[in-house]
């Protein structure tokens, strides 16, 4: 399982998705460009020192990321988003394969249409009608990722 931040924008967001990657053990692919540096302060501070646990790719475009030579053959790539409703399923009645990409917009855009439209899967976070729009991006990565590794089996040896 991968995590994908497209044109992620906030440094304390990534970090903390770095931090919870490094817990599962679960790939994390960044896509340029980034609103910040990958050397700035609050992107480290977030990570603290589990950086070394991380296993990151950063990628100078979409395509570059899409059209990788080692991609699985199995990979399907699951949208996050809280547009299109209609299109997208509740993340807890989603099943997830351990082979998938779960990818994310930037915290003040989300997902380009040209992005969402090249797949067919499209989960989404359900909220109360009325409420806010949308979940800051480090908890809404921690909500999808747990879910899905919920789906796949927790591994055992994790309790």
């Amino acid at each position: 399982m991968r995590i994908v931040l497209f044109e992620p924008e906030i440094p304390p967001n990534t970090g903390n998705i770095a931090r919870l990657c490094a817990a599962t053990g679960t790939e994390l692919n960044l896509i340029e460009p980034l609103g910040f540096k990958l050397e700035n302060r609050y992107l480290k501070r977030a990570g603290l020192d589990y950086w070394p646990n991380v296993t990151m790719h950063v990628w100078p475009n979409w395509h570059a990321f899409a059209e990788r030579e080692e991609r699985p053959a199995d990979e399907r790539w699951v949208m996050t988003s809280a547009k299109n409703r209609e299109l997208s399923r509740p993340v807890h009645a989603f099943v997830f394969r351990p082979s998938d990409a779960i990818i994310f917009g930037p915290e003040t855009r989300g997902l380009p249409d040209d992005v969402l439209k090249t797949s067919h899967h499209h989960v989404r976070i359900p909220m109360r009608p009325g409420g806010v729009r949308s979940i800051n991006l480090s908890t809404a990565v921690g909500i999808v990722l747990y879910a899905a590794l919920a789906s796949c089996g927790v591994p055992d040896d994790w309790f």
